[in-house]
């Protein structure tokens, strides 16, 4: 894509006298969360207090998700943070993104901890949840816990995949 291009419209507007909202905001995050281009994606967050423009999840999601590309697993955390001081509800698509930033990161047991969060915030599991918490697991060596997600899920009634048998097999595979 291009997300130069996209920010050169978004950075346009301001001369322009056109007004950035939440969805210019999301859309030029969105860009910039594609091509990888976190730290830019998070220049953006932050001028959205700038310019008084509140987020949504969509454009934390967008934050997040170009930090979990990068493996930013800390700035993704943070951007969780910001999530609940501006009353902004995560959902699905923050977590696992956020989980996926941790399994990138070899942050185990930051990924598990916001896998045993999700219910918390009542956030329904699907199955990327499994397969970034499995993958995780495998990714650390950890196959033990890998095996209790895999079961976990079965029990969740979530069905499986390729890739979380994949994940779980490989996961074993690794095992010393």
């Amino acid at each position: 894509g291009k997300w130069d291009k996209a920010l050169h419209v978004f950075s346009a507007m301001a001369c322009r006298k056109v007004a950035s909202n939440t969805i210019t905001f999301n859309a030029a995050m969105s860009a910039c969360e594609k091509a990888g281009e976190w730290e830019k994606a998070l220049q953006l967050y932050g001028a959205m207090a700038t310019r008084e423009v509140e987020p949504n999840s969509i454009t934390c999601n967008a934050a997040i998700s170009a930090c979990e590309k990068a493996g930013e697993w800390k700035n993704a955390l943070q951007l969780i943070d910001m999530m609940a001081r501006c009353k902004v509800e995560p959902n699905t698509i923050t977590f696992n993104a956020s989980i996926s930033a941790c399994e990138k990161g070899n942050e185990l047991e930051k990924a598990l901890e916001l896998f045993a969060a999700m219910p918390l915030f009542e956030v329904k599991l699907d199955a990327t949840t499994f397969n970034v918490a499995i993958s995780a697991c495998e990714k650390c060596n950890e196959w033990k816990k890998a095996l209790q997600l895999f079961n976990g899920m079965s029990c969740s009634r979530i069905e499986l995949d390729a890739i979380t048998c994949g994940a779980a097999i490989s996961a074993c595979e690794k095992a010393k």
